[in-house]
């Protein structure tokens, strides 16, 4: 049983500055205050991190965007994911279709949530097809990515773990539209069953199951209420304040 809805702010390569990133989590930070059911876990670009304490906080957390399967060595540019847990993040987004998108295979995310996981991570694994067909062919794709990605991830690790279902063709700027909460449930659904698979039903049935592509404040509450998502993960609106604002509320009420 799911008892709050999750909300994962991904500000990908945004703001530009300090200042800027201050107002836009101070802003939540405000919010939060009055939430019940409902946790938001903001993740900035990794340089913002260390400026944010949510130490004190049982529904503001923070997330890294990525993170590397190796604890140390010669790899420059990258970032471990005990760096992440030093400075004190909670969560990381692993296997963003932007990330897959600039060399990340199956391979490489499943490393990388081993790790995560083992260092004291929670993991938002990130899933979806490229383009979506009439015939079902695109859930082979999503089976494939889920199967590859937790291969060898150990039961007990099974808890700390996130599933965002973002369809490709659904993100970025360039997106044609959002989902519908219809597709949605039916994608989750077999999402879950891909996870019975792999665990216990009870625990399969137990893992958040979030919505990703073009949620704004028109289309949220119908992927939480006729989609019945246990959260969302929003892109582009989570840097506009007043649309993130709505956003909170609905999910806070929804």
């Amino acid at each position: 049983m799911i008892n709050s809805k999750i909300i994962i702010a991904n500000w990908k390569l945004n703001p530009e500055t300090p200042r800027e990133a201050k107002v836009l989590f101070n802003n939540i930070k405000k919010q939060v205050v009055s939430f019940k059911k409902t946790e938001i876990i903001v993740a900035p670009p990794t340089v913002f991190l260390s400026l944010f304490d949510v130490s004190r906080s049982k529904k503001l957390f923070l997330a890294g965007q990525d993170v590397f399967w190796e604890k140390a060595g010669a790899f420059t540019g990258q970032i471990s994911p005990s760096s992440l847990k030093y400075i004190g993040v909670d969560y990381v987004i692993i296997g963003h279709s932007e990330t897959r998108a600039l060399g990340d295979d199956n391979e490489t995310i499943n490393k990388k949530i081993k790790l995560a996981l083992k260092s004291g991570l929670k993991v938002v694994f990130c899933v979806g097809e490229l383009s979506r067909d009439n015939h079902g062919h695109y859930l082979k794709f999503i089976k494939e990515q889920i199967n590859i990605g937790l291969k060898k991830v150990e039961k007990k690790y099974f808890k700390n773990l996130i599933i965002a279902y973002e369809p490709v063709w659904a993100v970025g700027r360039m997106a044609r539209m959002a989902d519908t909460p219809g597709d949605f449930l039916h994608n989750a659904l077999f999402i879950k069953k891909i996870l019975a698979t792999l665990m216990d039903k009870k625990t399969a049935f137990s893992i958040p199951i979030l919505y990703g592509g073009s949620v704004d404040r028109k289309n949220v509450a119908s992927f939480l209420i006729e989609g019945e998502a246990d959260g969302i993960l929003v892109g582009r609106s989570s840097l506009k304040i007043d649309d993130f604002n709505d956003i909170l509320k609905i999910v806070n009420h929804a």
